[in-house]
């Protein structure tokens, strides 16, 4: 099976022959016999009746086998000006005494524990020791307020926190331990313990009787070993947004995960052991799961740890020094940070400071890697750009250019084609399948792959209904897209990214790839607004790259015409804004229900996960002011 499609066609056609050659591939306490079954509720279930250790797979494994003085991580942060190298032995010195620690803070096997932590090696280091000792830890990301922290607190019940004293967003010092005091004292759960590590750069630590210090429960422990857990056993719970308001903990098991994960590693990003692996991420979300902790460990290669962005830290070439100082293989990030970068700078000169000839591949995900900013990266970065599409769901790639296995011809706006074991299909409204270039309901049928979510936490009703209640059989991804003809996804954005134009459907995302063009635009956001007349018409905002000088009515006249030209006519396209910014959430994705809530002037609340709040009023401003224009025109 060298080719893609007879790869792909034997894991459709022979799901559990093909998963269990994987489930080989990976050392297991106790061989799965049991390759696929179904849950108590009829949920179907991987590897049910074997079992195996997370973090003995990603550390102990490989100084068995003679690895031990290899580097696991590399942690480069530009904010504090530190670079570390860890081994693997290391590491497992480091892992076996924490887990101790939290042994002697009487944490049992299926207990939880949140992790609440900057993007420091010590938050790596305690999601291994809660698997190592069969803890379930749920990783906050460290951008959240204190409100969002008590929600997960009380939803998952941990009886230790992990925090440290503070972390660092480019020029000033966020003190953590405030805001993890303030969420306990918001949340009806109160955890036993509170585990702080003193950075020592200055912020205050306000004691409690429930704190605990990193150092000191580190080095007063005995190491433990790694114990085997069944298969199924969660491996950790990470919440994602809610349609509702409510996040959504999305419980993630052990051995499915990890036959994923390392199937990932060979096939999709065609990761050679050894090899130094970067994902410029944060371990508060599942690419910093899968890609930052487990899928490099299990696979033996060096994982990054960066504590950084992709611009000010110092200049927008940062991504560049940390490829070629640390030999980087093969990259993964957002769209948004390239586009980032490319604001900052259009014309790449940044880029040739730096030797960059060790990468192989960059891979892209978060959001759908528009045209504009694919030609800019191919016009200065000579390795392959890799968009590929999956969710926190999922926890690993659902559709993909499969590296490891045969590149395929890139296409603009496409993930390419669905990975092994995702038997995905585009239905309509009544679920009925859609032909080639067909934009519908993107579904899966099931059995999903190993990997996949098994449930949400303690929520069986909300994950029946919220993904499997639509179509029966199938889980719907949320998002609408279209196959073309030779078999390559092209996902189209969230399912109410879609406007009704005088009844015509229009995607917004297929706008955005036109505005984007635009060689005056870094970046932009189309969403709709009402219209008395049309029901909802189309408004674009955009940032202009930087030394851009342009009329207002220059800019909005040649955007139009671009629409109407590659669109046509019924997109309506009249209104463009230009903004300093669009407000994101903390990785990068653009908050356009928000967006259209301040524009049509109706009520909203500030998501906890938006970057920077200040940027409401600017927008609100800058609209304002705009639509006052229009009005006196």
């Amino acid at each position: 099976m060298n080719t893609y499609n007879d790869f792909y066609t034997y894991s459709i056609n022979n799901p559990e022959a093909f998963w269990k050659a994987e489930a080989e591939k990976i050392k297991w306490f106790k061989t799965p016999q049991t390759i696929l079954s179904n849950t108590a509720s009829g949920y179907p279930q991987w590897f049910a009746d074997g079992e195996l250790n997370m973090c003995y797979l990603a550390v102990d494994k490989h100084i068995e086998d003679g690895y031990g003085d290899d580097i696991a991580f590399i942690y480069d942060s530009p904010v504090t000006q530190t670079i570390s190298n860890f081994t693997f032995n290391e590491v497992k010195d480091h892992v076996a005494r924490l887990a101790g620690g939290l042994r002697s803070l009487g944490l049992e096997t299926g207990d939880t524990v949140v992790i609440y932590m900057p993007m420091i090696p010590q938050a790596v280091f305690a999601m291994l020791a809660c698997a190592r000792i069969g803890v379930i830890h749920s990783v906050v990301f460290g951008g959240f307020a204190p409100h969002e922290l008590s929600i997960r607190i009380d939803d998952c019940r941990p009886k230790v926190i992990i925090t440290a004293s503070s972390g660092i967003e480019i020029d000033r010092l966020i003190a953590y331990k405030p805001l993890v005091d303030e969420a306990i004292a918001q949340s009806s759960h109160k955890p036993q313990n509170v585990v702080v590590l003193n950075r020592k750069l200055g912020a205050k630590i306000p004691f409690k009787k429930y704190d605990i210090d990193y150092d000191a429960l580190l080095y007063g422990s005995e190491p433990v070993a790694p114990i085997a857990v069944a298969s199924s056993h969660p491996l950790y719970v990470l919440y994602t947004s809610g349609t509702t308001g409510r996040p959504k903990g999305i419980v993630r098991d052990t051995g499915g995960y990890a036959t994923a994960l390392q199937f990932s590693m060979t096939y999709i990003y065609n990761a050679k052991p050894g090899e130094v692996f970067w994902a410029a991420s944060d371990v508060g979300w599942v690419v910093g799961h899968s890609y930052i902790v487990y899928g490099p460990l299990l696979n033996r290669n060096t994982s990054v740890i960066y504590e950084g962005k992709p611009i000010r830290t110092p200049d927008a070439g940062s991504f560049w020094r940390v490829i070629a100082e640390h030999r980087v293989s093969t990259m993964f990030t957002a769209p948004t940070a390239i586009r980032a970068i490319r604001k900052e700078d259009p014309n790449g000169e940044l880029i040739k400071a730096y030797d960059i000839t060790c990468l192989k591949a960059q891979f892209l995900a978060g959001e759908r890697c528009d045209a504009a900013t694919l030609e800019w990266y191919t016009m200065h970065i000579p390795v392959p750009a890799i968009d590929h599409w999956w969710q926190t769901e999922s926890g690993w790639p659902i559709a993909a250019n499969m590296m490891g296995v045969e590149e395929l011809p890139v296409k603009p706006g496409s993930a390419t084609k669905p990975v092994c074991g995702y038997n995905l299909q585009i239905f309509n409204e009544n679920g009925e399948p859609l032909g080639a270039n067909e934009e519908g309901y993107v579904v899966i049928k099931q059995p999903l792959p190993p990997g996949t979510m098994t449930g949400l936490w303690e929520d069986e009703p909300r994950f029946k209904a919220g993904y499997f209640s639509k179509f029966n059989g199938y889980y719907l991804a949320g998002d609408g897209g279209y196959i073309d003809d030779e078999g390559y996804l092209f996902i189209t954005g969230r399912i109410d990214d879609v406007i009704n134009v005088a009844g015509h459907r229009l995607s917004t995302a297929e706008m955005e790839e036109v505005v984007a063009a635009h060689p005056a635009v870094a970046e932009c956001a189309v969403i709709g607004i009402q219209d008395e007349l049309k029901g909802q018409v189309p408004m674009a905002l955009v940032v202009t790259k930087s030394g851009v000088e342009m009329e207002h009515f220059q800019l909005e006249y040649e955007v139009v015409q671009l629409v109407r030209k590659q669109i046509g006519a019924v997109a309506s396209m009249k209104n463009v804004v230009a903004v300093k910014r669009l407000p994101k959430t903390r990785s990068g994705k653009i908050l356009r229900k928000l967006l259209r809530s301040i524009i049509d002037g109706a009520d909203f609340q500030v998501p906890s996960t938006i970057d920077d709040v200040a940027i409401i009023d600017e927008i609100a401003e800058v609209v304002a002011a705009y639509k006052h224009s229009k009005q006196n025109y």
